[in-house]
């Protein structure tokens, strides 16, 4: 008798909730202060299509002329609709030559999938192992949260690709202007890199750091 109470129990119970009151979205308020958790939620009644769509061809992106690429992200600060969904995208536009350096995100996993071209990607893993591969059109490639990775064009031609994330700002530290591009003594960079001054002053120019 209590077991069949306890069914009937859990089967009035089931729809009370399993329909609990939750919002279908939380578009992003940009005009509101980010949290740890993301932006607040723009008021319902102001959101439209357009907080859904996001049109790279709108959007030609950062380019990175030491590097010879643009990257065209559509992050929640350019794509409000992604607040709190768990993913985001970018377009990576590679001239000959050119190279996404080594960094890592620690907010994300990344997928990449080159629609064309040839780029030879890459990852560290936390014992040292590194795993590279050449990625051509329609190759996919996954890079695991926070490891260190990169992509160089090693083709004779421009490449394309898509770049997909797992959350809707995955962050970014790209290695290089981590150690060039800020103000740490050069002395302290020296004797944890074993680079010699005059190079890392050099880089400094470069990526915009003070001595």
């Amino acid at each position: 008798m209590i077991s069949i109470l306890f069914l009937l129990a859990s089967f009035f119970l089931l729809p009370i909730t399993s329909h609990a009151s939750v919002p279908d979205f939380c578009v992003a308020d940009l005009n509101a202060a980010q949290t740890p958790s993301g932006y607040p939620c723009k008021n319902p009644k102001t959101v439209t299509v357009d907080d859904f769509v996001f049109s790279f061809l709108n959007n030609r992106g950062n380019p990175q002329k030491q590097f010879n690429v643009s990257i065209s992200p559509a992050f929640v600060g350019q794509f409000p609709g992604t607040n709190g969904l768990g993913l985001s995208a970018a377009r990576l536009e590679m001239d000959v030559g050119g190279a996404v350096p080594i960094h890592t995100h620690s907010g994300a996993s990344e997928m990449i999938m080159v629609v064309s071209g040839h780029i030879t990607a890459g990852f560290i893993s936390n014992n040292n192992t590194v795993f590279v591969t050449k990625l051509s059109e329609g190759k996919v490639m996954i890079f695991p949260q926070g490891l260190l990775h990169f992509q160089v064009n090693t083709g004779e031609g421009k490449a394309t690709a898509f770049v997909a994330f797992s959350s809707s700002d995955p962050g970014l530290q790209v290695l290089d202007l981590a150690l060039f591009g800020n103000n740490l003594d050069s002395s302290l960079v020296g004797k944890t890199t074993l680079l010699n001054i005059a190079q890392i002053k050099q880089l400094k120019a470069v990526f915009g750091g003070t001595e």
